[in-house]
């Protein structure tokens, strides 16, 4: 089901018609921080492309969308890889047949789990370099000429695990070091065809996929207490920053990271209570190539 609903427009600090005649091309779109992004903007008067490997759950998540709205128009392309450009193009192209344009671009296709460097192959490690660094690339480059067009905008769902050592998400890192240094170098490419390029690093964001996966329950109570704000974050809080960044409230703004952690990096992540027993068990065994 979806996340926000008409009440987010009646509470909203936006104005309900902001994004009118707009469409955004979403990638991970089904995920649960995509979703709602791609909810915010569709409630303030934006169509929407949602993409994804899986057919079932991204038409669904599709369906439900349109309903947010009485005249969305919101389609869901699955069977859509990421790493291979075509499929995107092939994405693109049929948006554009049905949306007529693509203003937006949210690159939000992503992979993650917990391994520490002894057991994480080489293979997986490009697996994440490929979704979430090729994956990003590829999104921006088959949407391309539609952002050239229309002057559009690009967020890249970054993270804040390259900012110091974040023990078991060194593949995660690389990659996301990579994202932030791609949009950096967008930003001034870009920037005099009229597109901007900027990035929004999450941190600990209640009932997401990730903080399912990667934070267990008995730290979770610790993460709020490292948290300068005092609370764990919300997809609303990553989708207010989305809204914000595709704004006109935004139009001098390119090449930034957005971080929205309630401050948590600044104390060093959520690995201190583990660290380093949990290393020194893991490197025990015999690695993984």
């Amino acid at each position: 089901m979806s996340s926000l609903d008409s009440s987010f427009v009646k509470n909203s600090s936006w104005k309900p018609d902001l994004f009118k005649g707009k469409v955004v091309f979403v990638t991970g779109g089904a995920g649960t921080i995509c979703r709602v992004q791609t909810e915010a903007l569709v409630l303030l008067g934006a169509n929407a492309a949602i993409i994804g490997r899986n057919q079932e759950k991204t038409a669904k998540a599709a369906q439900e969308m349109s309903q947010l709205r009485s005249d969305a128009k919101v389609i869901g392309l699955g069977n859509v890889d990421v790493r291979d450009v075509q499929s995107l193009v092939k994405a693109v192209d049929e948006t554009v047949k049905q949306l007529g344009r693509i203003d937006f671009v949210i690159a939000g296709a992503a992979g993650n789990f917990l391994s520490d460097f002894n057991h994480l192959s080489s293979n997986a490690f490009k697996s994440v370099i490929s979704i979430d660094l090729l994956g990003s690339f590829n999104t921006v480059k088959a949407t391309f000429e539609q952002l050239r067009k229309n002057k559009g905008a690009i967020i890249f769902v970054s993270a804040t695990l390259h900012y110091y050592g974040v023990p078991m998400q060194s593949h995660v890192g690389a990659a996301k070091a990579g994202v932030d240094a791609l949009s950096n170098a967008l930003a001034v490419e870009l920037g005099p065809l009229g597109i901007r390029s900027n990035c929004i690093a999450p941190g600990a964001i209640a009932g997401t996929e990730g903080m399912d996966r990667l934070a267990p329950p008995e730290q979770r109570k610790s993460i709020i207490s490292k948290t300068p704000l005092q609370r764990y974050g919300s997809t609303r809080d990553i989708a207010e920053a989305t809204v914000y960044l595709f704004s006109p409230a935004s139009s001098f703004v390119t090449g930034t990271v957005q971080i929205v952690d309630g401050g948590l990096w600044h104390l060093g992540g959520m690995m201190g209570d583990f660290y380093p027993n949990v290393i020194i068990s893991a490197g025990e065994d015999d690695p993984k190539l």
